[in-house]
């Protein structure tokens, strides 16, 4: 039996009475044997041999192939062959940009905007770089990444380690647009807290012509004081300040505001998501994307010690549950940002049902290899023609 496969015992939310099984779900009818084969190769050949590198090294490493695979026509013109990124019933609208499909690439993945030309190709429809500070820096000290095989789960203290605005910057005007990018804002460690505002106002400056959509991150554990802006009297202050900047910076350029999202922590109360609903609708903002890694350990097999924060599949109902509270909260008006856990197409399809317009991944690459992206989006074709949405859209929300 597959790891993806086996049931794994997950605490139940503060809102949800089911317990977080992972229940074995037979293949969705029709997706080809030929990416199930893909994947088992990954799992016994490939993966075997990675995991057996540091996993920062292993993760410098696919970013640098990945570099030098992204200016190859002729593999370009490969994978996308073979990767299609738009299906008449995955392509959608969100804040007014056009996704090809709604699998994304979450933040962290490409920090400093390294290989974004590649990740078009895996069948992403969308890609967001960062954390992004306004200068460089280089994180907190090693080690600073941990897999957590039996859960499939990592664990990153990684410390908005990145090139800074004006190298990302820089690094996405020579890109050549195939999907929306947008651009993950965060601050500088030794910047007080008091100030932060001045860095995602400094940082987004920077980025702003080179952002399809801007993210304020709030919620990485890995930044001394950084979740304490998600407090209600902060987050208005912040989040309208931002957003004042983003509106200024449009008129200047003469076009519409670029779509302002916050990311949070999986780890907020009723209460405390109460307030993001209330601070998001008055500042107002475009979206929310739900959830950033949790310090939480429940659960996890090993690694308990480790300080950081924990992604996968651990993660995957209580960002569920989070995406569902903040849907209900905002009755389906503002749009959500799905992320925690994605492995498979039922994954992705769970979040959607829960009032996500659009998901993204990363550690489910690390465990499930780079062909995840294309079987979520060929499952999610079969699950929505299994239960009769004419388009994707038409899914979001509906388990409420």
């Amino acid at each position: 039996m597959s790891p993806s496969s086996r049931s794994l015992k997950r605490q139940a939310t503060a809102w949800s009475k089911p317990s977080n099984k992972r229940v074995a779900i037979p293949p969705v009818l029709g997706v080809n044997t030929v990416e199930t084969h893909r994947l088992s190769v990954y799992r016994l050949l490939i993966r075997p041999l990675i995991f057996r590198l540091d996993p920062e090294r292993a993760h410098h490493l696919t970013l640098w192939l990945l570099t030098q695979l992204a200016p190859a026509p002729f593999l370009q013109w490969l994978m996308a062959g073979r990767r299609p990124l738009a299906h008449p019933l995955l392509g959608t609208e969100v804040c007014g940009l056009h996704f090809p499909n709604p699998v994304g690439l979450a933040a962290g993945f490409d920090k400093s905007a390294m290989a974004v030309a590649a990740f078009h190709a895996l069948g992403f429809g969308f890609i967001e770089v960062g954390t992004v500070t306004p200068r460089p820096q280089v994180g907190n000290p090693l080690p600073r990444l941990f897999r957590v095989p039996a859960d499939e789960a990592v664990i990153n203290r990684m410390g908005f380690n990145n090139d800074g605005a004006a190298a990302v910057a820089q690094r996405l005007r020579a890109v050549r647009r195939h999907v929306p990018i947008g651009v993950n804002l965060g601050t500088n460690a030794d910047t007080p807290r008091d100030h932060a505002v001045d860095d995602y106002r400094l940082a987004l400056q920077w980025l702003y012509d080179v952002g399809d959509y801007v993210v304020v991150n709030v919620s990485s554990p890995n930044t001394p004081g950084l979740r304490d802006l998600q407090a209600f009297p902060k987050l208005q202050e912040l989040l309208s300040s931002v957003q004042a900047c983003n509106q200024r910076l449009a008129q200047q350029q003469q076009r519409p505001p670029r779509p302002l999202f916050v990311k949070i922590a999986p780890d907020l109360g009723p209460r405390e998501l109460d307030d993001v609903i209330e601070v998001v609708q008055s500042v107002p903002l475009d979206g929310i994307i739900a959830t950033n890694t949790t310090p939480g350990r429940e659960g996890l097999s090993t690694h308990t010690a480790e300080a950081g924060g924990l992604s996968g599949h651990p993660l995957r109902q209580q960002s569920t549950e989070i995406v569902r509270y903040l849907y209900a909260g905002t009755r389906g008006r503002m749009p959500i940002v799905g992320v925690g856990g994605i492995f498979s197409a039922e994954d992705a399809y769970e979040k959607i049902r829960a009032g996500a317009s659009l998901v993204q991944l990363y550690t489910g690459l690390i465990y499930t290899g780079p062909t995840l992206p294309h079987r979520i989006n060929t499952g999610l074709i079969h699950l929505l023609r299994r239960d009769g949405f004419a388009h994707v859209s038409e899914a979001v929300g509906c388990a409420l």
